[in-house]
């Protein structure tokens, strides 16, 4: 028999605290079996969309750790930057840690990335994202490029 997550339900003594999930379930409406998505899905997804927007740097953490875990190419680093919390109504809350550029308003980068995970997470999930909460962190400096350094020398 194999042993499957138990399906996330809302605990009646806190009915509107939100909590921590392990998976979380969606009943399917054709009446063929639950689908459940695992958190860490949700938080691949936030992740790919926060980085694909233009000023963010990178998700936050730890940057001795971070850049031990990227050379190992582990992705549990990234987890630590994203929270998922799924609340009485499997409504999903998503919080966010990030770095931006230099040279970017915080204001519209976080906007920007609150509006790619929202779209990206409930069009693969087909689950509401109720709120995504953007964390930054750091302003990291640009890495110029080589033509840039070398006007900078001449």
């Amino acid at each position: 028999m194999k042993n499957t997550p138990e399906p996330v339900t809302a605990n009646n003594d806190s009915a509107a605290a939100a909590k921590p999930a392990e998976s979380v379930t969606m009943v399917a409406d054709s009446g063929m079996g639950d689908v459940r998505i695992h958190d860490g899905v949700i938080a691949t997804l936030a992740r790919k969309a926060v980085l694909k927007v233009d000023g963010v740097s990178r998700l936050s953490g730890n940057t001795l750790v971070d850049n031990f875990a990227e050379i190992v190419g582990s992705r549990r680093m990234q987890s630590r930057a994203i929270a998922i919390t799924v609340n009485e109504n499997n409504q999903i809350d998503i919080e966010i840690k990030i770095n931006i550029k230099m040279g970017y308003t915080v204001p519209d980068v976080a906007e920007n990335v609150q509006k790619a995970v929202i779209s990206m997470v409930e069009k693969i999930t087909g689950m509401d994202v109720k709120f995504v909460h953007v964390l930054i962190q750091d302003v990291d400096d640009e890495i110029p490029d080589d033509d840039e350094e070398d006007e900078a020398l001449n």
